[in-house]
């Protein structure tokens, strides 16, 4: 199993601490998120990493090298310009395997990665699609009018659920290299649409796990308490 994480964001909503240290390597806890993240990964199975850089790109090769001190390897490919959360698909699919992982590198989860690699291989899937419920609560009245402005519904302070992208998907190589072209931008749900409109099927996996996308700052700090809280929950014990 090979996994491709994306790196090349430029974590605006985290500044000013993102104009000094790209968002993967935001420290929670004593590691930056993109080391556990990796540590997760090797537990899962991973030997083979391509992080997709940009921004700042040259800290990540500081600070991960060849990726041998987490048993990895760990080649990198850059991005000139931001593609998107599909676009660096592209420039890696000779690095990758048939079927390969990729992720966003600002995750905290407890997410199995292989059980989900397994859900999808053993479907005929062109790619699967790592879901997690949310939901949204609405501090005010929410107001459904008809075709006239009269009232049919008024409900208060309501709480809507949602599956969400995890921003961890597999996907299989043979297909999507059909869909992208290198050096196009490209985002990740563009790409599911255009498989599913040209007839492959898009699977989806749920998981009981704890989830976090640190790219807002309330976020980010919830996901330092958590790992704070549970740190032996996202950390493998594989003796890395």
């Amino acid at each position: 199993m090979k996994a491709l994480v994306l790196c090349g964001g430029r974590g605006t909503r985290l500044r000013p601490y993102t104009t000094v240290i790209p968002k993967p390597l935001m420290p929670i806890g004593d590691y930056p998120i993109l080391e556990i993240l990796l540590r997760q990964l090797h537990a899962a199975g991973v030997r083979e990493v391509v992080l997709a850089i940009g921004y700042m790109g040259q800290l990540f090769r500081a600070f991960f090298e060849d990726g041998a001190r987490l048993g990895l390897n760990i080649q990198y490919v850059t991005e000139d310009k931001p593609l998107g959360t599909a676009g660096a698909v592209a420039s890696s699919l000779e690095l990758l395997g048939d079927d390969f992982l990729v992720t966003n590198g600002d995750l905290l989860t407890t997410l199995d990665f292989a059980a989900l690699f397994a859900a999808h291989v053993s479907n005929p899937n062109a790619a699967t699609i790592g879901l997690f419920p949310r939901e949204v609560k609405i501090d005010f009245g929410v107001i459904e009018t008809g075709a006239t402005g009269e009232l049919k519904t008024y409900t208060e302070k309501p709480t809507y659920h949602f599956d969400v992208s995890m921003g961890v998907n597999v996907l299989k190589r043979g297909v999507v290299k059909q869909f992208i072209k290198q050096g196009e931008y490209l985002d990740m749900p563009t790409l599911m649409v255009r498989l599913v409109e040209a007839g492959h099927r898009v699977g989806t996996y749920r998981a009981d796990c704890s989830w976090l996308d640190i790219g807002r700052m309330d976020d980010y700090q919830t996901a330092v308490d958590l790992f704070e809280a549970r740190k032996a929950d996202f950390l493998p014990t594989d003796g890395r």
